[in-house]
């Protein structure tokens, strides 16, 4: 018989060798309640969550920033801006209505000012919104008041403010109310007059123009979503000039909210500030929408003229 072969003996493995084999074996077959001991590591932990904070935060303000696509502010609520213009090129909107040579725009563009109009005369003619919304309001997060047509935003539908309250009106409003609404109407045209370089009195008045209260609440029906994006010419045919008289201050008295400008990849924006009047041509060369309410109340009014004299109206009287 053959006899058999021995396997070789292995030789034994020296202590380093095996120590070193041991920790690569621990790195890699950690159990989970291992991990997890490691994660409770005050350090550790710390660490972790310092990350996740400032990935969360990045991706926060990448998404606010990122809001409407907006790249550029033109007038910051903390700044008092004495006069800034923008000129762009007209589209051609206007061509499709009856010209009127020395209003109809030529010169098309968007401006802001916080020095014709006061604070103080802001927060007074904020007052004759109040109370005349006071009567009303809309279930949505918008409601109009126009003292001109009378109409009123009351639940899901509008009433006529003089009619359906009467004689009572007298015991809302004032005869200095609807003067320093004329004064203020008056200043606007003015403004826009100069910076169009058109006469004041080829600018009609014309409607609605009309107050707006916006808040955080839910939309109940079409008017009351009015973050849409639009064209003042194309919406109301009378509109050559729109203005927007701010009646309360973005971040300090609601969030979200801000106008904004349309442009492909280059959105614009302005922060309301309680006085500043913001006014551009209303063609579609100044495509526009408003933010979303996040939090408080926002209240503006809308001041809009056409070059047509028979589209405008009269300064509302005290009943």
């Amino acid at each position: 018989m053959a006899p058999q072969r021995r396997a070789a003996t292995k030789a034994p493995e020296s202590n380093g060798a095996a120590e070193r084999r041991n920790r690569s074996s621990t790195k890699k077959d950690r159990s989970p309640r291992e991990v997890q001991r490691l994660w409770q590591r005050p350090w550790l932990r710390t660490a972790g969550l310092g990350a996740s904070l400032v990935l969360t935060t990045l991706l926060l303000w990448s998404n606010l920033g990122a809001e409407d696509g907006v790249t550029e502010v033109l007038a910051r609520r903390g700044e008092v801006v004495a006069g800034r213009f923008i000129e762009v090129p007209c589209s051609e909107d206007y061509d499709s209505h009856r010209r009127f040579e020395g209003c109809t725009p030529r010169k098309c563009g968007r401006g802001v000012t916080d020095v014709v109009i006061t604070r103080e005369e802001a927060e007074q003619i904020r007052s004759i919104a109040e109370k005349g919304l006071s009567l009303g309001g809309s279930d949505g997060g918008a409601s109009i008041l126009d003292l001109h047509s009378g109409a009123l935003s009351v639940g899901k539908h509008f009433v006529n403010l003089y009619r359906y309250f009467g004689d009572k009106i007298q015991n809302i409003f004032s005869e200095e109310d609807f003067q320093l609404y004329r004064e203020v109407r008056q200043k606007v045209q003015l403004t826009i007059a100069e910076a169009f370089g058109i006469s004041a009195s080829s600018l009609h008045l014309t409607k609605p123009t009309f107050f707006s209260r916006i808040n955080s609440t839910e939309a109940r029906t079409a008017h009351d979503e009015y973050w849409h994006a639009h064209v003042d010419k194309v919406t109301y045919g009378s509109f050559d000039y729109t203005s927007l008289l701010y009646l309360s201050d973005y971040l300090e008295d609601f969030g979200g909210g801000r106008f904004v400008f349309m442009e492909e990849g280059a959105n614009k924006t302005v922060e309301p500030r309680a006085g500043r009047v913001s006014f551009f041509t209303s063609g579609s060369e100044n495509l526009h929408r408003v933010e979303k309410v996040h939090w408080g109340t926002r209240y503006a009014i809308t001041i809009a003229f056409s070059c047509n004299p028979d589209h405008g109206i009269e300064d509302p009287a005290f009943p």
